[in-house]
């Protein structure tokens, strides 16, 4: 099946468009996938390229039952992608799988003209989008992996990064020296990356000192994780219809309905098939996604396919180790369902028009309550200093100011307890045991 698009406009007649890379998407349907996850897939692989900044001019899919080893399609589709090609002056072919380097470059020497796949359009839009030092070491760390086996016949150019005269061993040749600088430089990257970690560590570690409960935002990319963020705090995170829109985290500062204050963290969309590079590359990222208290898990609801989302988001949460996270399910978009929309289980909202977002911090409030246990405090008047930190990490019933001290019903967790009693020197009793010295 073959869609054009824009019939046969020649590149100076695009007006506007036409310094944009034309392109055709080739779409795979493997048996064991629905012809719904197929159509989803290759309008996400659509959605991407024009976040690359690509236009699309065709679009042609195929049921793959048994994969090329050679191309990956057959012979009769490469022949019609080939007159496709020519006939609308095809710039790039992105196909909707990830190809091995042989088949990238046999499929090359058969199209005459430059073929990527899915991992290699999602690593150049992140490779746009990294804004930060940390970002961009990632995103660099992700290409060279995913570069590594791809070095034969296009990577003669490689810069020299290191070496020089007398470093090359007896018969070594370009292909074996490109490799040794590559892996140098991924040795570095990871040298770097490694730096900013132990920084985050720190970090974290002062955090820990004066504890703030982390609220993590996960989910499928174009969820509508920014615009919460924006209606929550007024971040003024840029929101864009286009697939990882953001990619940077970000974390502020959100005050319950109790007043109680959390720090509020935006991650790295999700997306089908992500590149295993970018997980690994992301390690970093995903610490602070490790670290929160609880994750909300951010559900496109007005997608035709959220639940498969989900269940991708899902996936890589495990990949990750947080599938036993503390967890909230956020379904968001609800406002596009129309009268009677009820699907999911999870908590319903409205970013864009605020439907149901007190609900949603009420939920939040709930849960970082959970695990923990009211006790009852007396604080001698020279040891309020802890008070501060007190009203930070606990939730506050009542309290009573007497001549012997602050008296105080709480809610702390069994951490916060210990160095309550340990570090502070303060009694805490499971029952109302402390009675005050005078009436």
């Amino acid at each position: 099946m073959i869609k054009r698009r824009r019939g046969k406009e020649k590149t100076n007649s695009l007006g506007n468009k036409k310094n944009q890379e034309r392109t055709l998407l080739v779409g795979i349907r493997h048996p064991r996938e629905s012809l719904l996850e197929s159509k989803e897939s290759l309008f996400e692989l659509e959605r991407l390229v024009r976040t690359a900044g690509g236009l699309v001019v065709a679009v042609t899919y195929q049921e793959v039952k048994k994969i090329h080893p050679a191309t990956y399609i057959g012979q009769g589709k490469l022949e019609e992608i080939s007159q496709l090609v020519t006939e609308y002056e095809i710039q790039t072919v992105i196909f909707d799988e990830e190809l091995s380097a042989g088949q990238n470059r046999n499929l090359e020497e058969k199209l005459k003209c430059k073929v990527i796949d899915r991992t290699g359009l999602i690593l150049d839009i992140f490779a746009q989008r990294a804004k930060t030092k940390e970002g961009k070491l990632q995103v660099e760390l992700a290409q060279c992996m995913y570069i590594m086996p791809r070095l034969v016949g296009q990577w003669g150019h490689f810069s020299r990064l290191g070496g020089g005269i007398g470093t090359r061993g007896p018969g070594e040749t370009q292909l074996e020296v490109d490799r040794r600088r590559l892996r140098e430089r991924i040795h570095r990257l990871k040298e770097k990356l490694a730096h900013v970690e132990e920084y985050r560590d720190l970090q974290r570690h002062k955090r820990e000192q004066v504890p703030v409960p982390t609220i993590a935002m996960v989910g499928y990319t174009n969820a509508g994780k920014s615009t919460l963020m924006n209606s929550l705090t007024e971040a003024g995170v840029m929101v864009e219809d286009k697939l990882f829109a953001t990619l940077d985290p970000t974390v502020r500062r959100l005050r319950l309905p109790s007043g109680r204050q959390v720090l509020l963290s935006d991650t790295v969309g999700f997306i089908r098939k992500l590149p295993h590079q970018l997980v690994k590359a992301f390690q970093a990222t995903f610490e602070e996604v490790r670290a929160a208290d609880v994750l909300l898990h951010i559900v496109d609801m007005s997608s035709p396919t959220w639940q498969q989302q989900k269940e991708v988001v899902e996936k890589v949460l495990a990949e990750l180790g947080l599938d036993s996270k503390p967890r909230l399910e956020v379904l968001n978009k609800v406002d596009l369902l129309g009268n009677g929309a009820s699907n999911g289980g999870g908590i319903k909202i409205s970013a864009r028009d605020g439907t149901g977002v007190k609900h949603l911090l009420d939920q939040i409030e709930a849960k970082l309550r959970e695990g923990r246990a009211k006790v009852y405090l007396k604080i001698p008047y020279h040891l309020s200093g802890c008070l501060d930190w007190l009203h930070q990490v606990a939730e506050i019933h009542w309290r009573n100011f007497k001549k012997d001290g602050i008296y105080l019903q709480v809610s702390l967790t069994p951490e916060n307890a210990n160095r309550l009693k340990n570090k502070h020197q303060i009694k805490i009793g499971a029952k109302h045991c402390f009675a005050p010295t005078d009436g």
